[in-house]
């Protein structure tokens, strides 16, 4: 995947080519600002947190999805953290 159709392609287009569940998460921690996971049958998910603006949650799938298919895009700033679970 290409950094420009990542970021280009309306976030509901790009879930449906992707194949990539959306969902709202039940975590309500703050500093949570989503996870992107495989299930067993092989399909991505993303879980992102309910109550924020469409744009953050636009750009959080975004980088979540960008981490998922190794797609460069530069970190995000502090106090923004992104960690890999085996």
């Amino acid at each position: 995947m290409s950094t420009d159709h990542l970021l280009d392609t309306p976030l509901p287009q790009l879930l449906a080519e992707l194949d990539v569940d959306a969902y709202d998460s039940s975590i309500s921690d703050r500093t949570f600002f989503g996870a992107v996971g495989r299930r067993s049958s092989g399909q991505l998910f993303l879980a992102l947190p309910r109550g924020r603006s469409d744009f953050e949650r636009d750009t959080t799938a975004r980088y979540l999805l960008a981490q998922a298919f190794d797609v460069d895009l530069p970190d995000l700033p502090p106090p923004f953290e992104t960690t890999r679970l085996a």
